[in-house]
């Protein structure tokens, strides 16, 4: 006879179908997808059914607010769900991309994500003016850009956790750019759990491929961390979905002349429009551009 008990719960981690989910006692389990479906990620609520004292199947993923996704060459891998805010981590040294940067924060926005940037490494006093300069055209479209150094625990802690307080954030970033150390600042538990939760999934030591979600420890809010990556393709997007990672498009759009404009070279377009005014970046629309003829290189449309 089938297990009828079921209990619902939250990811909180996972490492290919292997899944963590954390029941409202707090209380953890390891749990696979049944059967050969996939599909969930951390962050997402699912419904399980035990099997033995800590292990179950996830039957059921609930309704989730919002999905975020990375893509590269070969797949496309969703990665969080039902987050609150994205927290962009860049760094003057080794260089940050302003183009991951971008693709980063259309992620976020085509989600209905709030972003935020934070610049790390502020003690590195020789380069960081010029990051600060690049970051000015992130400041110009509303993004709340902090300035911190990882090294200074107390005073990370002092400027991000009013940020992360009664909301769940992903923590994203370039490998290099500082990440590990905020999440450190913020968690001082977190390798601790993330060494316990690769030898629980046989996974070794290193976690380089797993995400995970933390409970900050002094305040309400969760924090989720995603492996450094060097590539962020956008290619689940349509075409609309890709305007929408471009806010500052939303009102020049209203002036194009044709209703299926693609704001690359009709004539009449608002977006070209606003570009020779000097009200949005051409940096931003090569941005655009870039990402628009991936996805339709790809076959998207």
């Amino acid at each position: 006879m089938a297990n009828a008990t079921v209990l619902q719960g939250r990811i909180i981690a996972a490492h290919g179908r292997h899944y963590t989910v954390e029941l409202p006692d707090g209380s953890l389990r390891k749990c696979f997808p049944r059967g050969k479906k996939a599909g969930a990620t951390v962050g997402d609520n699912v419904v399980i059914s035990p099997q033995g004292a800590d292990e179950g199947s996830i039957d059921r993923i609930l309704e989730r607010r919002n999905l975020l996704y990375r893509s590269d060459d070969m797949r496309t891998k969703q990665f969080a769900a039902n987050v609150d805010q994205l927290l962009i981590v860049v760094a003057p040294e080794p260089a940050f991309s302003d183009d991951l940067t971008g693709r980063a924060l259309v992620a976020a926005w085509s989600a209905g994500i709030d972003p935020v940037v934070a610049l790390n490494k502020i003690d590195l006093e020789n380069s960081v003016q010029e990051a600060r300069q690049r970051l000015a055209i992130l400041s110009q479209l509303g993004i709340r850009v902090v300035e911190l150094s990882a090294l200074a625990p107390e005073q990370t802690r002092a400027t991000l956790l009013p940020l992360l307080k009664d909301r769940c954030t992903l923590l994203l970033g370039q490998s290099g750019m500082g990440k590990s150390t905020i999440l450190n600042a913020l968690v001082p538990d977190a390798r601790a759990h993330t060494q316990e939760h690769s030898q629980a999934l046989g996974a070794g030591k290193h976690t380089t491929t797993s995400t995970r979600l933390y409970h900050l420890p002094d305040q309400t809010g969760d924090i989720i961390d995603s492996p450094g990556f060097q590539a962020f393709g956008l290619y689940h997007l349509n075409s609309t979905d890709i305007e929408r990672g471009f806010p500052e498009f939303k009102e020049p759009i209203q002036h194009c002349r044709f209703y299926n404009c693609t704001h690359r070279h009709e004539p009449g377009c608002g977006v070209l429009a606003a570009i020779g005014q000097g009200s949005i970046s051409t940096e931003r629309h090569e941005l655009y551009k870039r990402i628009l003829a991936e996805n339709e290189t790809q076959g998207r449309y």
